[in-house]
């Protein structure tokens, strides 16, 4: 007897004795499976790929099924882990990488790491400079030119030199400071002069303000130009350069003696042809004819040496020129400029021991180096201030027509034409 309600064969076994034949399940898909062992080799096989597309199970139950629509999450419903193809590199295929994108974060990248360690160089040697000269205390200035000049100073300060650097630069030990070499720089449009004051130049000093007191003095007369700067340091200086000239002065710049000889070696030296060997024992000069590199000792005792030249003090200022522009030319290089590993030692050599005016920027100081590269490089020239003969206490007395021209050219940026006699 059978109570079981009739639900056409679900839930019950069949009416007929003989056993039913197995069931297709709806939700579950069932490719025929190849007549051939699961390959494991983890290679690429075509029949993977075929599987993949049609839902093939490889037979090895674990509870889970391998039919049924792509989709889900993790590997359900598509082909496991191990039959999952891979490309030639051992990974999982994927787009290919944007290279053109990449080079764009890289160029960018680079560009942003160099602005970045330039504005941090620009901004560390700035706060390095000694912007001391104040031009403001200077009087009755003439007027602006069309130029920008520059007053170069080269003094006998031995601040910071210890006995035995001293001895090695044959500097002495004097106390105090005094101009050694003096030029005037302008940088023009219509090309870059450089001119040379003679220290022993005879001049007169002008009334001034003194830079320390504020108090008014009167006008000294006449006397060696070097006399000015020992009076009352750079401020009358300038005051006396420019009464003399009439020219307007619009930065100051003054190195040491030591400074001079760390700039030179931190640029690993200075390569210059010397015509004419020469030797001094008051400097320590001792060179042979011919291009030679000159280290730091070795170009002080060059530009400082005049005890041994019939000219003296002016064959001194010509050497000065020489040396300077060769070593602007050297110092103005991408060589230096881009290589910090240069770059930071020479900065460092000279900032400490330079001496500028309060308005001087780096930008200004760099224009100067430029434009002393300009003259080594044949744009515009180098002379000693016109000389008419000699002067008291055995001064050089100055050609004041021919000054006057010069200062015009120079002022209204005009092609520098007056020449020299010495």
């Amino acid at each position: 007897m059978n109570d079981w309600p009739d639900d056409g064969g679900y839930g019950r076994g069949p009416a007929n004795p003989q056993p039913e034949g197995p069931r297709r399940m709806s939700h579950v898909q069932r490719p025929q499976v190849p007549q051939q062992p699961p390959r494991y080799d983890q290679g690429y096989n075509p029949s993977f790929t075929q599987a993949q597309g049609t839902g093939y199970d490889s037979g090895y139950n674990t509870g889970q099924v391998y039919g049924g629509a792509q989709g889900g999450g993790g590997n359900r419903g598509g082909v496991p882990p191990q039959y999952t193809p891979r490309g030639p590199g051992g990974s999982g295929t994927g787009p290919a990488p944007d290279w053109r994108k990449r080079i764009k974060v890289g160029s960018i990248v680079l560009v942003v790491g160099v602005l970045a360690w330039g504005i941090g160089t620009y901004a560390w040697a700035s706060s390095q400079m000694r912007n001391e000269v104040d031009l403001s205390k200077v009087i009755e200035r003439p007027s602006e030119g069309d130029c920008t000049t520059y007053l170069i100073v080269g003094s006998d300060s031995r601040e910071g030199m210890s006995a035995e650097e001293k001895k090695k630069l044959h500097t002495g030990s004097a106390e105090g400071k005094r101009t050694d070499s003096m030029m005037i720089l302008a940088a023009c449009s219509s090309g870059n002069t450089m001119v040379s004051l003679p220290r022993d130049s005879w001049v007169t000093i002008p009334n001034f303000v003194g830079s320390e007191s504020g108090k008014a003095f009167p006008a000294r007369g006449g006397a060696k130009l070097n006399a000015a700067y020992a009076m009352d340091g750079p401020e009358l200086l300038v005051r006396t350069v420019e009464y003399n000239t009439g020219l307007r002065i619009d930065h100051y710049a003054e190195i040491g003696f030591a400074g001079f000889a760390n700039i030179v070696d931190a640029l690993g030296g200075v390569e210059l042809n010397i015509e004419k060997g020469f030797k001094d024992k008051k400097s320590g000069a001792d060179f042979q004819a011919g291009t030679q590199t000159l280290n730091g000792e070795q170009a002080l005792a060059f530009v400082r040496t005049r005890y041994a030249f019939a000219e003296s003090d002016l064959a001194r200022t010509k050497n000065q020129q020489k040396f300077l522009s060769a070593l602007a030319n050297q110092a103005a290089t991408p060589g230096t400029i881009l290589n910090p590993f240069a770059l930071y030692p020479t900065l460092g050599a000279g900032l400490d021991t330079l001496i500028v005016d309060k308005d001087m920027s780096l930008y200004d100081l760099g224009k100067m180096f430029f434009a002393m590269k300009g003259i080594s490089g044949g744009d515009g020239r180098s002379m000693n201030m016109p000389i008419a003969g000699a002067a008291p206490q055995g001064s050089l007395k100055w050609d004041m027509p021919k000054v006057k021209q010069l200062v015009e050219q120079i002022r209204n940026d005009e092609k520098v034409t007056v020449e020299s006699n010495r």
